[in-house]
């Protein structure tokens, strides 16, 4: 039976154990206490098992160890553990701010058709220190899809869900090895409006034994996501924003090369793309000249 006003909170780990009780006792320490956590060891082989046993007489806290699977299929995982009627998620080497689920509980209470709460995210370094990260995106609320479908501009940590939304419309795509809540946030924006809490509930650690920056993975997935969404709901985005989302991940995929790499022909290929799905589109013709000045 679901309990309506319990949040159930997943975390899906991986070799995690110098973290996992940081970002275990952030949630402990919540002012709103109607939560149960769902903790997935997705196949550790450091001390994660060890560290967990200390909250083994917590009756919040499930712990489920299984073979490495990836993190598509942990979280989706912990989502099947799930009793409550929210859903929310932190990863394992992350905190949470006290008040995050008692501020962002009551966002639900705005709009019935609220789905998503998220809200603004902290950085921190591997030891804790407070890191300044200017935010490179603009925040929407309400009916979203046309907003992100040009960029994610939801942190992932920070979002409360309506366990109803995974429900209707389904669980991480297995399928996809990066860019999973992109392509779960595009879902649920058809039929849920998002709410922006201008708070920072989430902290977000920045650390060298994270996921390298691999930009041309992320691109790869960028596309796939993109000609996913768009042949399954049609008509759902008007031609003008599908061909500014086209022309806008083209300019950047171009620009992400142009900076790590010393290559010319795939950025201008790129660029050279952007502009056909939207000829007024500047920033293109920008990263065109700063190609031609390049090669000069």
């Amino acid at each position: 039976m679901m309990n309506n006003d319990l949040v159930s909170v997943v975390i899906a780990t991986y070799n995690m154990g110098d973290y996992i009780e940081s970002a275990i006792d952030s949630i402990l320490k919540q002012s709103y206490q109607n939560f149960e956590l769902i903790v997935v060891d997705d196949g550790s082989v450091d001390d994660t098992e060890q560290r967990m046993a200390a909250y083994g007489g917590n009756a919040k806290i499930k712990y489920i160890k299984q073979e490495n699977q990836g993190q598509p299929k942990a979280k989706n995982r912990g989502l099947k553990e799930t009793t409550g009627a929210y859903v929310a998620f932190c990863d394992a080497d992350d905190l949470w701010e006290p008040s995050k689920l008692e501020l962002q509980m009551a966002c639900f209470d705005h709009d019935p058709d609220i789905g998503v709460v998220y809200s603004e995210v902290s950085y921190i370094d591997g030891d804790g220190a407070p890191i300044k990260k200017d935010q490179p995106y603009v925040r929407y609320s309400g009916f979203v899809t046309e907003q992100l479908i040009l960029k994610n501009f939801i942190p992932f940590g920070t979002a409360l869900v309506k366990k109803k939304c995974f429900e209707t419309h389904g669980c991480f795509d297995e399928k996809l090895p990066m860019g999973i809540d992109w392509d779960l946030w595009l879902r649920f924006s058809l039929a849920y409006k998002f709410y922006y809490l201008n708070e920072a509930t989430y902290i977000y650690r920045i650390w060298p034994g994270q996921m390298s920056s691999n930009y041309r993975g992320r691109y790869k997935n960028a596309f796939l996501i993109m000609n996913k969404f768009i042949s399954n709901n049609p008509g759902s985005i008007n031609k003008k924003v599908t061909n500014n989302a086209w022309a806008d991940t083209y300019t950047s995929r171009a620009l992400a090369i142009m900076k790590a790499e010393n290559l010319v022909r795939e950025p201008f290929q790129d660029l050279l793309k952007a502009i056909q799905y939207d000829p007024l589109f500047f920033p293109a013709w920008k990263g065109l000249v700063k190609l031609f000045l390049r090669i000069r």
